[in-house]
C-alpha cells in the first residue's frame, strides 16, 4: 500500500489527515525507550535520596509508638476510721498541695484529745506533788533520827536508874540483915528496882522502835526519789507518757481533715459524705498533671546506643503532629514487662518460642511545653530518641 501524504488536495484545498492507530503505534514506540530511561532516572534517583536520609537520619534515632503518658500519682488515704463529714473537691478538679480533700466527724477524736489533755496536767501536778512530798519525808527521816537520839538519852537514863537502884537495895538488904532496915522499906528499895530494870527495857526497845521508823522513813523517802530524781516536771517518765497521749490523741484529731499532698488533678474519688471509711483505704487519687513523664516501650533491639540524657521527641495523638514535645531520657526500667507480668512466661519449658521484649525507658518532659499543652496520665504518645550523640563521642 502506498504511503498518504498527511497533507492532501481535496477539490483544490489543502487539509491536515490525522495519523491511522498503527502510525500512533510506531511514534509510541519510538518515544517509549526515551520515557523509560526517565522513569528509571527517577526511581534511583529517590531510592538514593531515600537511602541518604535512612543514614543521615533513621540511623541518629530510635523511635516507638509504644509509649503512654505515667506520673507518681498519690493515693489519697486516711490515716484512721471514721465517718466522712465533707467532701468538697470533685474529679476533674484542680488542687493544690495543703487544699482540703475530706473532713472526717471528729466528735469522738476531739473527747479523747481532752481526756489526753486532763491526764497530762493531772501528771504535771502529781510531779509536782511528788517534789513536795520529797521535803516531807526528808524531815520525817531527821525526826526519826532525832528519836533514836532521844530514846538512846533514855537508855541511859534508865541505866543509871537501875544502878541506883540496885545499889540502894544492896545497902538495905545488908542492913536488913543487922535489923536496922524495916521489912517494909526493903520491900520498897525492891520494887523500885524492880521498876527501874523495866524502865531500862522499855528505853532498850524505844531505841528498836526509833531505828525502825527512821528506816520506814528512809523507805518512803527512797522511793518517792526514785520518781523524780534527776527529773523535771517536762522530763518526769509520767509526764512524758501523759504528754505522748496527748501528742496521739492530736494526731488523730488533725487527721480528721485530710489535706492535698501534691498539686494536682482529683481523680477516681469513691467517697461520699455519711460514709463510714476505713484507715488505709484509698479514697482518691491526685494526679500531678504538670509533672508527668512518658514511659517508653522500645523494643530490646533498639537500646543498644540508648543511654540517659539523650534528647527525645514526642508527640501525642491527643494534640496531633504538629506539636512537639522536647523530653529527655532520664533512666531505664528494672526490667521488662512480661518480667513483672502476674503470670510470668516459662522458658524454660519445652516449647519455649523466643519473643521479642520490650523495655521501658522513662523520658522526662519540659514543664513549660506541658503548662501550654497538658497531657493526662495513660494518652498515647510516639517517641523518637536522638542516639546521634553516642556516636560522636
Amino acid at each position: 500500500m502506498a504511503e498518504r501524504d498527511p497533507q492532501e488536495t481535496l477539490h483544490g484545498e489543502s487539509r491536515q489527515v490525522e495519523p491511522t492507530q498503527a502510525e500512533a503505534a510506531v511514534v509510541a514506540q519510538a518515544v517509549d525507550p526515551r520515557r523509560k530511561k526517565v522513569l528509571l532516572g527517577l526511581t534511583a534517583g529517590l531510592l538514593l535520596a531515600g537511602g541518604g536520609w535512612y543514614m543521615l537520619h533513621d540511623t541518629g534515632h530510635v523511635s516507638t509508638d509504644n509509649a503512654y503518658v505515667a506520673a507518681d500519682s498519690a493515693q489519697v488515704t486516711p490515716l484512721i476510721a471514721a465517718a466522712v463529714a465533707e467532701v468538697p473537691v470533685a474529679n476533674t478538679q484542680f488542687v493544690h498541695k495543703g487544699d482540703v480533700l475530706l473532713r472526717l466527724d471528729d466528735s469522738d477524736f476531739r473527747l479523747a484529745f481532752e481526756r489526753a489533755e486532763a491526764a497530762y496536767l493531772k501528771a504535771r501536778r502529781q510531779y509536782q506533788q511528788s517534789s513536795a512530798t520529797s521535803g516531807s519525808l526528808a524531815a520525817q527521816v531527821g525526826a526519826r533520827t532525832a528519836d533514836i537520839g532521844q530514846a538512846r538519852a533514855q537508855l541511859v537514863a534508865a541505866q543509871s536508874a537501875v544502878e541506883k537502884a540496885k545499889a540502894d537495895l544492896d545497902r538495905r538488904e545488908h542492913l536488913a540483915g543487922d535489923g536496922f532496915v524495916s521489912r517494909e522499906e526493903l520491900t520498897s528499895y525492891r520494887n523500885a528496882y524492880v521498876s527501874a530494870q523495866s524502865n531500862l527495857r522499855e528505853a532498850q526497845a524505844a531505841i528498836v522502835q526509833a531505828e525502825a521508823n527512821r528506816g520506814a522513813a528512809q523507805q518512803n523517802y527512797a522511793a518517792n526519789q526514785a520518781l523524780i530524781v534527776d527529773t523535771s516536771v517536762d522530763t518526769s517518765p509520767d509526764v512524758a507518757a501523759a504528754k505522748a497521749a496527748l501528742d496521739q490523741a492530736r494526731l488523730d484529731l488533725s487527721r480528721t481533715v485530710i489535706r492535698a499532698p501534691i498539686d494536682g488533678v482529683v481523680t477516681n474519688r469513691q467517697v461520699q459524705v455519711g460514709q463510714r471509711i476505713a484507715a488505709g483505704n484509698s479514697v482518691m487519687t491526685i494526679v500531678p498533671v504538670g509533672s508527668v513523664y512518658v514511659d517508653a516501650n522500645f523494643k530490646e533491639g533498639q537500646l543498644t546506643r540508648v543511654q540517659p540524657g539523650q534528647a527525645a521527641e514526642l508527640v501525642s495523638d491527643l494534640y496531633g503532629s504538629k506539636t512537639v514535645f522536647h523530653g529527655k531520657v532520664i533512666g531505664f526500667a528494672g526490667g521488662t514487662g512480661s518480667a513483672f507480668a502476674l503470670i510470668p512466661a516459662q522458658n524454660a519449658t519445652g516449647n519455649w518460642i523466643k519473643v521479642v521484649q520490650r523495655l521501658p525507658v522513662r523520658i522526662a518532659l519540659d514543664p513549660k511545653e506541658l503548662a501550654s499543652h497538658p497531657l493526662r496520665v495513660g494518652l498515647s504518645m510516639e517517641a523518637s530518641i536522638d542516639v546521634s550523640r553516642q556516636d560522636r563521642r
